[in-house]
C-alpha cells in the first residue's frame, strides 16, 4: 500500500475525534494518527500503561525505552501519565476509553471484525484486541480495502476468527468511509478516484449508499 494512501486513512480517522476524547490506537495505520490531529486536544492511550501519547519523534530523538504497545517509538504530551498495564486494561474494561482505532483482516457487512488470527498460521494470541472490542465506547476500523493479492477485506461473512461480540461503528479504507446502522453497512464517503460501481467490484460485502454521499477527505 502506498504511503499516501495510509496517510489518507489516518487523516480521515483523526477527523472523528472530539476534544477531550480518550483514544486507543492499534497496530499499523492507527499509529500514524498522532501526526494528523492538527492540535486537537485528545488523550491517546496505550495498553502498556500510558495516557498522553504525543507526535512521532524525529529519528535523532527516538528513545526505545519509550514505546507504545505496538512497539513504536513515541513521545509524551505535557501532562501525560504512566501506570501499570493492569490499570490500563481496567480503563478499557471499565469503558473509560471513548474510541478504539483498530486494524482488521476482515470486516463483515454487519460490522463483525476479525483482526487477530489467520487460520493455519501461528499466532501469539488475541492480545488487547478482545478487550478493546468489548470495552471501548466506539470502534473505528482503519485498513486497506484489499489484501496484497487483491482479496476484499470487506466480506459478506467472516472466514477468520471473530474478535468479539461487539461490532464496529465505522470502517475507513483508502477507497471510502462506511458506517454501520442497525447492522447494515452504509457508504457515506467515497474516494474521488473511484465510482460506486467500481467500489462494489472490489467489495465482497453488500453495502447501501448514503443519500448524502460525500467525497472523502474534502
Amino acid at each position: 500500500m502506498l504511503k499516501e494512501e495510509r496517510v489518507q486513512i489516518a487523516k480521515r480517522v483523526a477527523e472523528e475525534f472530539e476534544t477531550g476524547d480518550i483514544i486507543n490506537l492499534g497496530v499499523g495505520i492507527p499509529t500514524m494518527i498522532p501526526d494528523f490531529l492538527g492540535g486537537k486536544e485528545v488523550y491517546l492511550h496505550s495498553e502498556n500503561g500510558l495516557l498522553g501519547i504525543g507526535p512521532t519523534p524525529p529519528e535523532e530523538e527516538i528513545d526505545m525505552d519509550l514505546i507504545s504497545a505496538s512497539k513504536q517509538p513515541i513521545t509524551m504530551s505535557p501532562g501525560a501519565s504512566l501506570f501499570s498495564s493492569s490499570d490500563s486494561f481496567a480503563m478499557i474494561r471499565g469503558s473509560h476509553v471513548d474510541a478504539a482505532v483498530l486494524g482488521a483482516l476482515q470486516v463483515d457487512e454487519t460490522g463483525r471484525l476479525a483482526n487477530w488470527a489467520v487460520p493455519g498460521k501461528s499466532i501469539l494470541g488475541v492480545g488487547g484486541a478482545m478487550d478493546l472490542v468489548a470495552g471501548a465506547k466506539k470502534i473505528i476500523l482503519s485498513l486497506t480495502h484489499q489484501s496484497k493479492d487483491g482479496t476484499p477485506k470487506l466480506v459478506a461473512e467472516l472466514t477468520y476468527p471473530n474478535s468479539g461480540l461487539r461490532k464496529a461503528d465505522m470502517v475507513v479504507t483508502e477507497k471510502g468511509v462506511f458506517r454501520f446502522i442497525d447492522e447494515t453497512m452504509y457508504l457515506v464517503e467515497i474516494d474521488e478516484n473511484i465510482t460506486v460501481e467500481e467500489l462494489r467490484k472490489i467489495t465482497d460485502a453488500h453495502f447501501e449508499v448514503s443519500s448524502d454521499l460525500k467525497t472523502m477527505n474534502q
